[in-house]
């Protein structure tokens, strides 16, 4: 299985010029982005669940075989921070499945102040429908316990493995995939990674999952075009890995500053 590499969104001012042409209009850039990369984590439901008609025309602007990522809503995640889960579980999916097979893994990033609370994860992963990928980027450190490992386990859901230097994550294997959200580097500029902190989350990975790995990884860094220009210089080095990236810009695409 590849390794599928993107970016978190694809809509920032500022690759103006750097991934798109200066000319191109905005509402082609998503058909200009799917050319070079061949998944995206969309943030959009996270703030505003956009409509059924939205994903269908996503799926159709997209080539195939593209996936998208979908981070769940934060009324679900930071509003009823993960009680009663079944009503905004079933919209989203009710929503979500209008992309059809290009529908990847549904993020579920909790709150920095949500502590553990493995009774309502539990009931949210049971509420989404049978096949689905849940990825959950926990940000309070007691979610950190064997039963919460072993819970994730036991639906299949994979513990985001989350980069940054402002808090800790562990790297567990807690499903057949994977997930990596890349979200601050500390080169200069800023928030840009260096390639020996690129080498050794592609190392990291191939650790972990192996050659044939079937993960998902994601550059949360967009300022400044830093996603897109990581997502290159990652793409190469998991290949020195011994992993199999999917496609990505070109380097004279990926400029940063």
């Amino acid at each position: 299985m590849p390794v599928l590499v993107g970016t978190s969104g694809w809509q920032y001012r500022d690759w103006r010029g750097r991934l798109y042409p200066g000319k191109l209009a905005q509402a082609r850039w998503l058909e200009h982005y799917a050319d070079r990369f061949a998944t995206v984590e969309s943030n959009n439901a996270f703030y505003r669940l956009p409509e059924p008609g939205t994903f269908a025309a996503w799926a159709e602007r997209t080539p195939p075989g593209f996936v998208m990522a979908v981070k769940a809503s934060r009324y679900l995640t930071h509003i009823k921070r993960l009680r009663d889960p079944e009503e905004p579980v079933g919209r989203l999916m009710d929503h979500a499945r209008h992309l059809g097979g290009k529908l990847g893994p549904v993020l579920l990033q909790l709150p920095p102040t949500l502590k553990a609370d493995p009774a309502a994860l539990d009931r949210t992963l049971r509420a989404f429908p049978a096949g689905t990928r849940v990825a959950v980027e926990p940000r309070h450190d007691s979610w950190w316990t064997d039963q919460v490992r072993d819970l994730l386990g036991e639906h299949g859901a994979a513990l985001c493995l989350a980069d940054s230097p402002h808090r800790f994550t562990p790297v567990w294997r807690t499903a057949d995939w994977t997930y990596l959200r890349l979200h601050e580097g500390t080169a200069d500029p800023r928030p840009c990674y260096d390639r020996p902190a690129l080498a050794a989350w592609a190392g990291r990975l191939a650790a972990l999952v192996g050659p044939e790995a079937d993960a998902y990884v994601y550059f949360n860094n967009d300022p400044g075009g830093c996603a897109v220009r990581d997502a290159v210089w990652f793409a190469e080095e998991a290949s020195r890995a011994g992993l199999h990236p999917t496609r990505v810009p070109g380097p004279g695409e990926a400029p940063v500053g």
